[in-house]
């Protein structure tokens, strides 16, 4: 089976935040389970102690500009994946993952530091690349090492899990990342003046996947391919839609060490015990235990809909339902929920940051799940509350309508107030008849959206890429 080396600039359990880390800290344990060796290289952020890691390499140079960088490689082995680490603390240690005015050096050293990973440690037989901070991997191989027998026969598989970051930076900064001048044109790089990394890992892949088949579709067109809805076209042979899944050993309501109490599709007394939990945790009363509790777990921002939610919160507040979030992002947002608790006391809470133990309570003592996205690559949050009997209410768009379906969760399609609050009040009704209620309930729990299926599409593409 082919050997699979995934470049990413996060991935659980060593840094996350969001979707991301999710995918790429657990598809390669899905790969490995199908007989394939999975390996992942990523960076080593401030927050990553080493102590328990071995160093694989010490002083490994990559060159940016006139600049020449000396980086060490740290390896683990983590549930029968390995990880390498890119230890570079000029680069790397600093607050925040991302938004630096040097990303592109950044992320323009960690593509380098692959090549030397492949070449002394680890040499693949695909490498497959996830959004724009690993996309120079691509032209770097097809470019400047096309000729070295190092890496003769290695095919790269490019995942776009969001198109809105392309990683697009001004003119100047090209020549610091040491490519070939040619590849400053339209059909390569060059994005109206400026160089756009995700260009070259589309254009220089030999497959493309989204993390999704509608999202797939969607990025084709003007409304959602974020200007690159033409250049994708172009390259719309390689391109194809395989579905995100979930980690059921983590997102399990029978065996979630953060729940109060367990609970399955054939015993649900334990998900009750946890709405009551969910609410001592958020301090509202206990009386809203006989209201429908609404749950949020999610970044703040227009792309999740909270333009949206705040349009629609006012009224779908006075449904007599309870309100529990769990996120952070934009300014306004925030105040709007402390706003909506101010107005409405005792029945809305928000906790404001990353917690993932608040997550997983959300997701198991929430009635109701909210994700009204303006566009949503795949999701992750909607596929675990149907396994926990969280009745999802969706905008029908990625994949969000490609795991809800009519049987399981509400659906909505325009992007406007009242169609969400439709959908809104369909799911309450529904609430108040129980017996109709927690038929859903099984129905989504019975849903399975586990990595089997989607790391067997995976296999199946590496495989094809190398004639097997």
């Amino acid at each position: 089976m082919p050997r699979i080396l995934m470049v990413a600039s996060e991935a659980t359990p060593f840094a996350k935040t969001g979707g991301l880390a999710d995918v790429v800290g657990s598809l390669p344990r899905a790969l490995l389970e199908l007989g394939h060796q999975t390996a992942v290289v990523m960076p080593r952020y401030g927050n990553i102690a080493t102590h328990d890691w071995t160093q694989a390499w010490r002083n490994v140079v990559v060159y940016l500009g006139r600049h020449a960088i000396s980086c060490d490689i740290w390896s683990k082995i983590e549930r029968g994946v390995t990880f390498f680490l890119v230890d570079c603390p000029w680069l790397f240690d600093r607050w925040g993952y991302y938004g630096h005015p040097d990303d592109h050096l950044r992320f323009g050293a960690l593509s380098q530091a692959v090549l030397a990973v492949i070449r002394l440690l680890w040499r693949p037989d695909i490498v497959h690349l996830h959004d724009w901070q690993s996309a120079l991997v691509a032209p770097y191989l097809k470019t400047r090492f096309a000729a070295d027998p190092t890496f003769h026969g290695i095919k790269i598989v490019y995942t776009i899990h969001n198109l809105e970051h392309q990683g697009r930076f001004g003119r100047a900064v090209f020549d610091e990342l040491n490519l070939d001048p040619w590849l400053m044109r339209p059909d390569f790089m060059e994005y109206f003046g400026d160089v756009n990394l995700m260009k070259g890992g589309i254009a220089f892949s030999d497959a493309i996947t989204t993390v999704s088949p509608r999202y797939a579709a969607e990025i084709r067109t003007p409304e959602f391919g974020c200007g690159l809805d033409g250049f994708l076209g172009r390259h719309a042979d390689k391109l194809r839609g395989i579905l995100n899944g979930a980690d059921y050993e983590e997102w399990n309501p029978a065996t979630d060490p953060h729940l109060a109490a367990h609970y399955d599709r054939d015993n649900l007394a334990g998900k009750t015990e946890c709405k009551r939990d969910l609410l001592r945790e958020f301090g509202l009363p206990l009386d809203n235990m006989d209201r429908p509790v609404l749950g949020i777990v999610s970044r703040m921002a227009k792309q999740k809909g909270f333009d949206l939610l705040a349009s629609a919160a006012w009224e779908m507040m006075n449904d007599d339902v309870c309100l529990a979030v769990v996120g952070s992002g934009e300014q306004r947002y925030e105040d709007l929920f402390r706003g909506l608790a101010s107005a409405f006391p005792g029945r809305v809470a928000a906790y404001f940051g990353f917690n993932n133990k608040l997550a997983h309570k959300v997701e198991a003592g929430a009635d109701i799940f909210l994700m009204p996205s303006l566009f949503e690559p795949c999701g992750l949050n909607q596929i675990y509350s149907l396994r926990y009997g969280t009745i999802p209410v969706v905008r029908a768009t990625g994949g969000l309508d490609d795991t809800v379906d009519g049987g399981t969760g509400f659906k909505f399609w325009g992007y406007w107030p009242h169609d969400f609050l439709l959908a809104t009040r369909a799911a309450l009704d529904e609430y108040r008849r129980p017996e109709e209620w927690t038929a859903r309930m099984r129905r989504a729990m019975d849903r399975d959206f586990s990595w089997s299926a989607s790391a067997k599409m995976y296999s199946d593409l590496y495989r094809g890429l190398l004639g097997r």
